[in-house]
């Protein structure tokens, strides 16, 4: 089997498996794919999936991003500051995962405001609307609004004890 060109993905997964040291049935296990499609990625036979690349990612606890960029999924010159600022704050570990999520919301919105849309506001220009919502610490949950094709936001909703 001829080896694919996918860059340095798999050896980079490698190098990141040892770093956690984790076995490669280890990190298949926690990845959720088989050992062998795990060891042809890293011998570079196989190109994974965004989806494979971002359970492997999580149970690295590495930035999907970044295995994105390595896999060719993102473009590099283009989306590497945005995945280096990315990758940055995910791996803050004076941070909590919902602060994490905060910056990155406020860091995607003045990307937004300054003409760097990401994936969402490509969905958002198609006439998509977003919804959502989130717990804060206290368990009350704060609905973010919907966000129209124009970009206006019916502003953030608090209710109590949802």
């Amino acid at each position: 089997m001829a080896s694919l060109n996918v860059g340095n993905l798999g050896e980079y997964l490698r190098e990141q498996r040892r770093n956690a040291q984790l076995s490669l049935r280890q990190l298949a296990d926690a990845a959720g794919v088989s050992n062998p499609y795990l060891s042809q990625i890293e011998r570079g036979l196989r190109k994974p999936s965004a989806e494979v690349l971002q359970q492997v990612a999580k149970a690295l606890r590495i930035s999907a991003e970044t295995l994105y960029v390595r896999a060719g999924i993102l473009d590099a010159e283009r989306d590497r500051d945005e995945v280096e600022t990315r990758a940055v704050l995910l791996a803050d570990p004076s941070l909590n995962e919902r602060q994490k999520q905060v910056l990155l919301q406020i860091y995607e919105s003045f990307r937004k405001e300054n003409g760097f849309g990401t994936g969402e506001s490509e969905q958002e220009a198609a006439g998509e609307e977003r919804t959502g919502s989130t717990e804060d610490d206290t368990g009350d949950t704060t609905a973010r609004g919907t966000r129209t094709a124009g970009g206006s936001d019916a502003g953030p909703r608090r209710t109590a004890g949802q």
